[in-house]
């Protein structure tokens, strides 16, 4: 297996993301040392995927802070802290990684009351590192726990991307793939395309192919027909946010690859970071649905597809109801309904 590619990393005081909009035809990275710069890297989709999201936004709070002079005092430092989270926090509204990763560099400075400007930097940017190690690990541990579930399974389909560059480490839908190959295994990915932005066209078959493992893509209309054909033996995918209840909000398309999955007896996976599960949104109807451009469904890039001033609808997420979901695959353990109890034994072990 090939090496994968790191999409977040922070190198001699810069946060160094790879531009996923320029995916598949460029591969280029970005060194920003502005938290203006990284807002508009979040909004844009730069770095996408709700842990990379969080680790990106961790960096970028204390890019946003680095400047205070560090003579200016304490509660000059924890207002722009506080400034700067809500900027940051305004970027997009869906992933619970966002709001999470901020919240956990303030409450290190809150626990901090004694602490002076230098040390508190110093404090928030080892936190952020810590979320990215803790990202790492965390991959490995959903990768291991979804092997569990993966016997005899040859094949998966996926929507949009929960590899390798949607976090910092391996992934999480695809974690059990990486590992696989690790063991000599191999699990081949279908790929949905995943419209209007084709993350799954653009970014999930270009990971895949980078680290040599092996992907087919197909058109998001074509999912239940692989599926009839026998080709699947399992859909897994990622999410941006799990209510309590166990409905998963993921990328626009999931619901109906979800529906298929259930007619056709195939089990739907969910892998879910435990930083992803809001035990604080009681269920799917009350998370927060992104709506984005709607020239992202009038263009395909700079050809325009449909009449300029025609009405659109385009919600970037939808959610899919938890009696659709086989099972959750969290780094602390696999979760199988009835969610309402499951999750928060297993996840907070109570």
């Amino acid at each position: 297996m090939a090496e994968r590619v790191e999409a977040v990393r922070f190198e001699s005081g810069k946060l160094v993301l790879l531009d996923q909009t320029l995916l598949p035809s460029e591969k280029v990275f970005l060194q920003l040392d502005d938290v203006n710069d990284v807002w508009e890297a979040i909004k844009m989709l730069r770095v996408r995927g709700a842990p990379a999201i969080g680790g990106a936004a961790a960096y970028g709070l204390y890019l946003g802070v680095a400047g205070v002079p560090d003579e200016a005092g304490r509660d000059a430092f924890m207002a722009r802290l506080r400034e700067v989270r809500d900027y940051l926090a305004s970027s997009r509204p869906t992933a619970v990684n966002l709001f999470w990763a901020l919240d956990r560099l303030v409450g290190v400075a809150d626990r901090n009351a004694g602490a002076e400007v230098p040390t508190l930097k110093a404090l928030l940017l080892e936190e952020a590192h810590a979320i990215k190690a803790e990202d790492e690990a965390m991959c490995r541990a959903i990768g291991e726990h979804a092997l569990t579930l993966m016997d005899g399974v040859q094949s998966v389909l996926t929507h949009c991307n929960a590899g390798s560059l949607a976090t910092m480490g391996i992934g999480t839908a695809l974690a059990p793939v990486y590992l696989a190959a690790e063991h000599g295994r191999s699990i081949h990915v279908f790929s949905d395309e995943t419209r209007p932005l084709l993350q799954g066209a653009r970014i999930t078959t270009w990971e895949l192919d980078q680290a040599g493992l092996p992907v087919t893509l197909i058109g998001d209309g074509m999912a239940a027909t692989v599926m009839r054909q026998g080709r699947i033996q399992a859909v897994i995918v990622g999410t941006d946010r799990v209510a309590a209840n166990g409905d998963v909000a993921n990328k626009i398309g999931t619901y109906g690859v979800a529906i298929l999955a259930k007619e056709h007896g195939i089990p739907f996976y969910v892998a879910a970071p435990s930083s992803t599960i809001d035990f604080d949104t009681p269920d799917g109807a009350s998370i927060e649905i992104e709506e984005r451009d709607p020239d992202e469904l009038r263009r395909l890039g700079e050809r325009q597809t449909a009449p300029p001033g025609i009405g659109v609808y385009n919600p970037a997420f939808d959610v899919t109801p938890a009696h659709l979901v086989s099972a959750i695959v969290t780094e602390k353990g696999v979760v199988e309904p009835p969610y309402e109890t499951n999750l928060r034994k297993v996840v907070r072990g109570a």
